[in-house]
């Protein structure tokens, strides 16, 4: 049984790799038997997967079914993104683990891996995408339920920000430049590359203050710098801040402490 579902899902899975293009995923039909019903599912705590150029991300997965004779096991939980980009666990494999929640229900649980560096199921930047999630779920009576898209999740390229603002120290009335830059993860190369023409806020933090207020938005210039002045009023720290896009996630600089005399 089990080896004719993996058989069933990779044949479904080449027909769909064949023809995804994007962020859409080509849709298989869901299928099943008996009263069995997936009831939950939940990835990487509902979070966009968010990864970088160097290091594997892990996403854990979990699938809350229910059926009147309890639930067997989840056999697979399979992620499917634009082609050529999937990544997979088996029940079989101890990659997945289920829990009786009540006589009826339980979860199971799993963890995904996403690796920028992959030579097979993580390549190029069309991966930051939206991402369907497969599972197949069976139940002790042998009941079953096949979801195509029992959940979609983002998938984005980590990004980051800096700041420097200066002369430090500084007379109060003078100007303050602002500099920094945006990059984001590529994985076409495995590099960080500045985010050209995107909008950042610029927040200044008063001393003795816990709260940032936004100063300006200023936009990238075509390497993802950004500059800016502002006038020397009181002590305190600046930051960018960048609210990210469907593609790339968000990022904070670090606020810079600047004495003004």
């Amino acid at each position: 049984m089990r080896a004719i579902t993996r058989l069933a899902l990779f044949s479904t899975s080449a027909a769909l790799v064949a023809t995804a293009t994007g962020a859409t995923v080509a849709q298989a039909d869901d299928g099943g038997a008996g009263n069995i019903t997936i009831d939950k599912v939940v990835v990487n705590g509902g979070k966009p997967v968010v990864v970088g150029t160097t290091k594997t991300v892990s996403a854990k997965v979990s699938v809350t079914a229910s059926d009147d004779s309890g639930i067997a096991e989840t056999s697979y939980i399979y992620a499917v993104g634009p082609n050529p980009n999937f990544a997979q666990i088996w029940y079989d494999d101890g990659d997945i683990t289920c829990v009786k929640v009540s006589a009826t229900t339980s979860t199971c649980t799993g963890t995904l891996t996403f690796d920028p560096q992959a030579a097979v199921g993580f390549v190029g930047n069309s991966a930051a995408a939206t991402w369907n999630l497969r599972t197949l779920v069976t139940a002790n009576d042998h009941d079953y339920i096949h979801r195509d898209a029992a959940a979609t999740f983002k998938v984005q390229r980590q990004s980051s920000l800096t700041v420097n603002a200066s002369p430090e120290p500084v007379k109060k009335g003078k100007a303050i430049t602002v500099t920094g830059k945006l990059a984001r993860a590529s994985w076409d190369d495995n590099k960080n590359h500045g985010y050209a023409g995107q909008p950042v806020k610029l927040q200044f933090r008063k001393k003795g203050s816990s709260t940032y207020t936004t100063v300006k938005t200023i936009r990238t210039n075509s390497t993802g710098n950004l500059k800016t002045t502002v006038t020397a009023s009181r002590d305190g720290w600046f930051r960018y801040v960048f609210a990210g896009t469907a593609s790339t996630a968000p990022s904070t600089a670090a606020g810079d402490y600047v004495d003004v005399r």
